[in-house]
């Protein structure tokens, strides 16, 4: 396949997968689909040849991983830089429209370590050795970051988990962190 007809079938079969992708990744619906469209014009202006979907939404979801860990660096420096010399505004437009979205807001309040922790080991369904390969960090920051997103998603990470979306009742067991029937 040549890049244009990949680039196509990834529009046609996976934007809806990578929207929600990015959504848990910003904690904004609209920042999330910015982070698609900057993830495929990442990946394919490289000089590489890609020749089927499935490899070239795997790539397109590791440069999104990739675009959500540098920006959380640059708005850190930025923020440690600028703050004596800028006053924060009043209210934030975005959070003043998505308010009453608590899971949202609750997914945008997640550290951006921790929201792609989450997107590999639920969204990617990889073991937590996979996930901490895959972040170049120990299975033990892993499993912290896991732990972080647990606490903090609590109410909503209860009601998943008490039942799924055929209606069977589902058990996450601790010990694997997996689902179980």
């Amino acid at each position: 396949m040549a890049d244009a007809e990949v680039i196509e079938e990834l529009y046609r079969t996976a934007l809806p997968r990578l929207c929600g992708y990015g959504f848990l990744l910003t904690g904004s619906e609209a920042e999330g689909e910015e982070m698609v469209q900057a993830a495929i014009v990442k990946t394919f202006s490289r000089w590489r040849r890609i020749d089927d979907v499935h490899s070239a939404e795997a790539y397109v979801r590791a440069a999104m991983r990739t675009l959500t860990i540098d920006a959380a660096r640059r708005a850190t420096r930025w923020r440690r830089a600028m703050h004596t010399l800028v006053e924060r505004g009043g209210e934030d437009v975005e959070a003043a429209i998505a308010g009453s979205d608590e899971v949202a807001a609750a997914i945008r309040d997640l550290p951006p370590r921790v929201r792609v922790a989450v997107a590999l080991r639920y969204l990617d369904d990889l073991t937590v050795a996979e996930t901490a390969e895959r972040m170049g960090l120990t299975e033990g920051a892993v499993k912290k970051y896991l732990h972080t997103a647990r606490e903090r998603l609590g109410p909503w990470h209860e009601a998943l988990d008490a039942e799924d979306t055929d209606g069977d009742q589902v058990r996450v067991t601790e010990a694997e962190g997996r689902r179980a029937r």
